[in-house]
């Protein structure tokens, strides 16, 4: 005897349930990598910094689950409307937060080598910028579980002052490799961690995006907020 419709639509909530699980299962790895490279940078922790590195087959093992189930859903259950943006949403951030935690664990590794260094000036901006990012990826992360809008939006919203934090550091540091070549070689590697940081924003806002799409049909406004492009102004050191 065939399932009944009721108990189909049962398993089929169910099964949606286990993809947004797999989701913020995926977002808690990646939200810890991010946690653990702030550390490893900020307090020159090689231990932490091996940890973030760790977690990246889990991140990758976890969106390679996420695929499968998201291929066997399409195939098996057809799906329309609402479960369709629901469940194609939930491939297109898969996708984001593999990126993440792969910056996450690049950022890592760069402070294993950055440590070795003696810094003449303070990881402050550096510090606030890890914040604002893992402020903006905690709260995405609590948007796709709860299939919340209005925090999609918000974290979206957030994503220019990452951007200017970013510009005024990058004008920093390049100032600082300017001045004194001794500089050169940590300022790079912290300019990348920098970058690197910045790009977890945008996957950030990426996945916001996501979201307020599947949870409502509309496309967040075609120009997402930035911060200016001054940090690729020609910047002269400042006089002796």
């Amino acid at each position: 005897m065939s399932d009944s419709p009721t108990h189909m639509i049962k398993s089929y909530e169910q099964e949606l349930k286990r993809l947004r699980n797999l989701l913020t299962e995926m977002g808690g790895i990646v939200e810890n990598q991010v946690a653990l490279a702030a550390q490893a940078v900020v307090e020159k922790d090689a231990d932490a910094a091996i940890r973030a590195v760790e977690e990246d087959p889990r991140a990758d093992a976890l969106e390679r689950e996420a695929e499968q189930f998201v291929i066997r859903l399409l195939a098996l259950r057809q799906p329309v409307a609402n479960d369709l943006r629901q469940i194609v949403a939930a491939l297109k951030m898969t996708g984001d937060l593999e990126r993440i935690g792969d910056y996450a664990a690049n950022i890592a590794k760069r402070s294993i080598v950055l440590a070795e260094f003696s810094l003449p000036y303070s990881l402050t901006g550096l510090a606030h910028m890890f914040r604002m990012v893992q402020e903006n990826l905690k709260l995405v992360i609590d948007a796709v579980g709860d299939n919340d809008p209005d925090k999609a939006a918000q974290v979206w919203r957030s994503d220019d002052v990452v951007d200017e934090i970013y510009t005024a550091l990058f004008r920093e540091l390049v100032t600082y490799m300017m001045e004194d070549p001794r500089n050169i070689t940590p300022c790079t590697h912290l300019l990348f961690i920098a970058k690197n940081l910045e790009r977890i924003g945008d996957h950030a806002t990426n996945i916001a995006e996501t979201v307020h799409y599947a949870a409502t049909g509309e496309s967040l406004p075609g120009q997402r907020p930035k911060g200016n492009t001054s940090a690729y102004a020609v910047i002269r050191p400042s006089n002796p």
